[in-house]
């Protein structure tokens, strides 16, 4: 048998393990002694260190009602941001940008793209551009002096080209880096946008990911979310959101940052300095992969304020219920008859001893807790639901203006409480010769073509006796109509009608009739007739809401004109008191008298044979005593009346005044259940959330 291995094969074997040994050898002595630095991390040039400064988003505080329920709070958040120096120097920030864009978009996070053109083809620019797109563009085209009329398909190679992306990259994506960059570099042409936020209240999870992936330039920002745990009082309690420049202008002299989110409407705008609190500020020292090496909070923040409201949610709950349901009775019999339907009211309650206001609903309305989602709807929808007809509707007061005439009359001697009046039903003191001249006549005389006979104040004020008040405002003392005109309006400011209530909520003041006014708004002289359409609550005079319940508070607790107030307390972080409401008097009518005269016109509107609101409260119908006053305003070319009502009770000791307006509603008197259903809540059904637990809606 032939031997395997011979003695010559083995020294040939032996000889290439030795130089294959020599070689290796040599290799790890130069690698080690020689040339150490040029393969050693630890030696290697180190990265640049970045050190990023940033806000810390202070807790805002919370919104509770008068009982201590929640309303509003803050959730702690996180938001996704980029660092504009960080990534323009990185050699693949459009990688970086298009893989967390895709990030995002695995885990269903809607990023930020304002960049006014479609996403998908055919690429064109948006039809709906708001203004503040349109200036951002504006600003970028002539930053890098484009035409303003450039193509789009032109437009995007250009930015392409500016971008540095490939045409390797599919144009979709190219699209979707474009919106990214510009958001960044808009900013740095701008100046004054607040920073760019990828994407909002995104979960702890998603933040991992981004860190363990390592996206350069990317971070988290801790930051606070708005909750609202009620579907009720929208128009009161507000919500908040991004600043706009004019915004910006007035607060950042106050020390907030240009991101800062602020209250927008209602009591987060009211309070807002007061739920803000004061932003802490971070230092983070950071290599250029992202790599975090030190954070330190240098300044910490501090918590804002909590209010506690005077509504009790849970008498708003009963407000808007009232409110929406009869509107919703009316409305169905109209869309029955094919007739025009209502579209809004308001109801105000107020506590008549302090100017508190308890509840206040605006019809139709919105829900604070999907205010995001609906943004869009609700900003195109024609019945208007986010505008405030509590603080801004303006509306003629019809009859429930007659207690202004009734008080000047009695003030200045024209009646006093027995004084008889016959209603003949058409006043024609100013006919003319030819009867073409004016003669209003009493609404009693339009239905059944008969006067009211003859009747003193409180019968007047039961049966809503329009010839009475014509006569009343027309005897006024005076040289002629302009000084009656006067002795009005200055009744009526006494009452808190036309003027600012005191409330902390942005409000119209409404307009109160009078010579100059008219002049200014229609270059018109004052006359007689004009006296006479005020004296019945017709012509010129437009009321908020807001005013007619403060009004009618001021009648029910005779003669104190309160300042209103939705603030009732002020706590810090620690729930500490800080300050407590007191009620703040604006005037105080002295003829205590009169007003007690008007209290027995008022509850004769309720109770008596003749009374307007009879129906519903008189005493076979109710068992609380309430004073009241019906109204109906004649609207121009409109087919039905708006309807107006307002109402104190009891009637004995007042406790709470409502004021209700129905846009359409027929007449005061077919809104009057809304009254009831809220007297109802309040006198009878006195149970109230003492408690909820937090996050939970209130039902």
């Amino acid at each position: 048998m032939q031997k395997m291995y011979t003695p010559a094969r083995l020294v040939v074997l032996f000889a290439a393990v030795a130089v294959l040994l020599t070689i290796f050898i040599t290799a790890l002595y130069t690698l080690q002694v020689h040339l150490p630095s040029r393969y050693d991390p630890g030696d290697a040039p180190p990265q640049r260190v970045i050190t990023r400064r940033a806000n810390i988003t202070a807790a805002r505080g919370n919104i509770y009602d008068r009982n201590g329920v929640l309303l509003a709070s803050g959730s702690p958040s996180y938001n996704i941001k980029l660092d504009w120096n960080m990534l323009r120097r990185n050699p693949v920030t459009n990688d970086v940008v298009l893989n967390l864009i895709y990030a995002a978009i695995e885990e269903e996070i809607e990023h930020n793209d304002t960049f006014p053109v479609t996403r998908s083809a055919p690429f064109e620019f948006v039809a709906n551009m708001t203004n503040a797109q349109r200036n951002r563009l504006d600003a970028y085209f002539e930053f890098h002096n484009i035409d303003p009329d450039i193509d789009v398909s032109d437009f995007l190679s250009l930015m392409r080209d500016h971008y540095n992306i490939p045409y390797t990259v599919g144009i979709l994506d190219a699209r979707l880096i474009i919106g990214v960059r510009y958001e960044l570099e808009v900013r740095a042409i701008v100046g004054t946008i607040p920073s760019y936020i990828f994407a909002s209240d995104v979960s702890t999870t998603f933040i991992s990911y981004l860190n363990e992936r390592g996206f350069p330039g990317v971070f988290a920002e801790s930051t606070y979310v708005r909750e609202y745990h009620t579907i009720y009082a929208p128009h009161i309690i507000g919500y908040v959101g991004a600043m706009t420049a004019e915004e910006f202008e007035y607060f950042r002299h106050h020390g907030y940052p240009m991101d800062a989110i602020v209250g927008k409407v209602g009591a987060e705008l009211a309070f807002e300095r007061e739920l803000q609190g004061s932003n802490g500020q971070e230092v983070i020292r950071m290599t250029e992969d992202g790599t975090i090496l030190s954070h330190e909070i240098t300044v910490p923040p501090e918590p804002g304020n909590h209010i506690n409201l005077t509504l009790d949610i849970n008498l708003q709950r009963a407000t808007e219920h009232a409110l929406q349901t009869q509107i919703e009775i009316i409305n169905r019999e109209r869309i029955e008859n094919e007739e025009d339907t209502i579209p809004g009211g308001a109801a105000v309650v107020v506590d008549v001893n302090t100017g508190e206001v308890l509840a206040a609903a605006s019809f139709p309305t919105f829900n604070l807790t999907t205010l995001s989602e609906d943004w869009a709807i609700l900003n195109t929808d024609p019945g208007l639901p986010m505008f405030n007809r509590i603080t801004h509707g303006r509306y003629a007061p019809g009859s429930t203006f007659k207690m202004v005439t009734a008080l000047a009359g009695l003030r200045h001697g024209t009646i006093t409480r027995y004084t008889p009046i016959n209603d003949r039903g058409v006043f024609d003191r100013y006919a003319g010769e030819d009867g073409d001249g004016f003669s209003p006549s009493c609404w009693i005389w339009r239905e059944r073509g008969v006067g009211h006979g003859t009747l003193d104040v409180v019968q007047a004020l039961e049966c809503s006796c329009n010839y009475f008040f014509f006569h009343v405002a027309d005897n006024l003392p005076g040289a002629g109509p302009v000084t009656r005109g006067y002795l009005l309006s200055e009744v009526a400011q006494e009452f808190g009608l036309g003027i600012d209530t005191g409330i902390e909520l942005r409000e119209n003041l409404g307009r109160l009739a009078t010579p100059s006014v008219k002049y200014d708004l229609l270059s018109e002289g004052w006359w007689a007739a004009d006296v006479l359409l005020a004296s019945f609550g017709q012509g010129l005079n437009r009321f908020t809401p807001l005013q007619l319940a403060s009004y009618t508070a001021t009648i029910a607790n005779r003669g104190t004109l309160n300042s209103l107030t939705i603030l009732s307390r002020i706590y810090n972080a620690d729930f500490d008191l800080l300050q407590e409401h007191e009620p703040e008097v604006i005037s105080v009518i002295p003829e205590t008298w009169a007003l007690d005269i008007i209290h027995e016109g008022m509850v004769a509107a309720s109770r008596g044979g003749r009374g307007t609101a009879r129906t519903v409260f008189g005493p076979d119908n109710y068992d609380i005593i309430v004073a009241s006053k019906t109204g109906t305003v004649q609207i121009e070319g409109q087919a039905f009346n708006d309807g107006m009502f307002v109402a104190y009770a009891p009637a004995s000791n007042p406790e709470i005044a409502i004021a209700i307006v129905v846009e359409k509603g027929g007449s005061g008197s077919a809104i009057m259940d809304i009254a009831r259903m809220i007297f109802d809540h309040y006198f009878v059904n006195e149970s109230s959330f003492l408690a909820t637990p937090y996050g939970q809606m209130i039902p």
